[in-house]
């Protein structure tokens, strides 16, 4: 749906040329999505002398990047959360404020840049429409009140809820201000644009097959550099000894026609909110700039092996699936059409935990594991990376989830039993709370396979 909404000469353009042969560069950033661009635009601010080149298998924003819901959100993979409170109380309130602070920046970049990628910071309201999802709801407030309210969490009642959408049988709700929409492929194709007015160098169609110290090698030829940075999210499965590294997890959209006002002025969404709710299996929502619905989330199979292939980005009864809980929240779509239905692979780390990794002696950095909360965690990611690179000590460097590596996930057949047995599981805890409208044991049991 994203690629149809583009602007006709950013849709017509050309692919960007492949790597001619071998070069000699500064840095070499492996993937042309969210964070690999980031960290090329940082990568250039803090230094424009550096030759920075970008290297991507298909196109830049081809994965993650250009199919993703458009929450940019300081929401932060729960794994990641509860290694920043284990740090201690100090490191957990450093993260949260750099992940709101993240919003705004990207926001200022988009500015800065002209990047005209719908941008719209509204917040994101989190519904309840069980009594288990509301006291969900209401231990989240709890916490962050606890907590100083330093995410500005604010528990609704059932009328306030409607204030922000009117999703049926909604019985309260939890709403954040730390969150805008945004069209996701406009985004990454604006930001490839501003790194190359900067001075970087994108080149497509190059899949590189070894990352090791001084070298990245592809198809079409070897790039020597002193630094080399893996920014390839749920494909890092495919490098060469990073298959256990992450699992690659297919996240599925549909989206509708634009819809009429007299839909909007009964469903609300008027200040560009995104919308999810409090079940187990995550869906996430928006109203697009031209007025669709375009709503996503998880249930499609993990493949074995950590397989990624074309064929995957569509599972039929998932989208039917997600057709139906839309009409479900929103009653008042009657016979509106579903025009578009796509998907597509994120990463999960073993822990659930998304980090950032560079190594001045052999010149290697990594970052990655964002569990789909990636819009503006990538940013983040990227500005770290750059002060890592360019040996710049700030207090990014000090972020708990900076250095942290996962444990590699069990082999097959054990890894596919594990992640499939854990997407059987949210649905059935999802099922049970609406017969019984309370926690079960499932959901326990889904807990501990989760580390949740």
């Amino acid at each position: 749906m994203w690629v149809d909404t583009l602007d006709p000469a950013d849709a017509a353009a050309p692919a960007r040329p492949g790597l001619a042969g071998d070069e000699q560069v500064d840095v070499c950033v492996v993937g042309a999505g969210y964070t690999g661009l980031w960290t090329a635009y940082y990568l250039l601010q803090a230094d424009p002398g550096l030759d920075v080149l970008v290297v991507e298998a298909e196109t830049a924003g081809f994965g993650a990047s250009g199919r993703n819901g458009g929450w940019c959100s300081a929401l932060f993979p729960q794994g990641a959360e509860r290694m920043a409170r284990e740090s201690g109380a100090a490191a957990a309130l450093a993260m949260r404020r750099a992940m709101r602070e993240t919003v705004d920046e990207v926001g200022r970049v988009v500015a800065a840049e002209e990047i005209d990628c719908h941008w719209r910071k509204g917040g994101t309201v989190v519904v309840a429409r069980t009594l288990a999802q509301l006291r969900r709801a209401r231990a989240e407030a709890a916490a962050d009140e606890a907590a100083g309210g330093e995410e500005g969490l604010v528990l609704l009642d059932a009328p306030a809820t409607r204030e922000h959408v009117r999703i049926a049988g909604a019985l309260g709700a939890t709403w954040t201000p730390h969150c805008a929409r945004l069209h996701p492929l406009r985004l990454v194709r604006g930001l490839a644009r501003a790194v190359e007015r900067l001075g970087g160098r994108i080149v497509e169609g190059t899949r590189v097959t070894s990352i090791v110290p001084g070298e990245v090698r592809t198809t079409r030829g070897t790039v020597r550099c002193r630094s080399a940075v893996r920014a390839t999210e749920a494909w890092t499965s495919t490098l060469p000894g990073s298959r256990r590294e992450v699992v690659p997890v297919y996240s599925l959209m549909v989206a509708t026609e634009p819809l009429p006002a007299s839909f909007w002025d009964r469903a609300g969404l008027a200040a560009g909110e995104t919308f999810s709710d409090h079940r187990n299996v995550i869906v996430y929502g928006q109203r697009t700039a031209d007025d669709r619905l375009a709503f996503g989330g998880r249930g499609a199979p993990y493949h074995f092996g950590s397989s990624i292939r074309p064929g995957f980005d569509a599972e039929p009864r998932v989208f039917e699936a997600l057709r139906a809980t839309l009409r479900e929240l929103f009653p008042d779509l009657g016979d509106a059409r579903f025009t578009h239905s796509w998907g597509g692979p994120l990463g999960i780390a073993r822990d659930w935990h998304a980090a950032v990794r560079y190594d001045p002696a052999t010149g290697l950095g990594s970052a990655g594991g964002y569990v789909g909360d990636g819009v503006a965690t990538t940013n983040l990611a990227g500005r770290t990376l750059a002060d890592a690179v360019t040996s710049r000590r700030t207090p990014l460097l000090d972020l708990p989830w900076f250095g942290h590596t996962s444990p590699r996930w069990e082999p097959e057949p054990l890894r596919w039993a594990g992640v499939n047995a854990g997407l059987v599981l949210a649905r059935a805890a999802d099922a049970a709370e609406r017969r019984r409208g309370r926690g079960t044991l499932v959901g326990a049991a889904l807990g501990r396979l989760t580390g949740h």
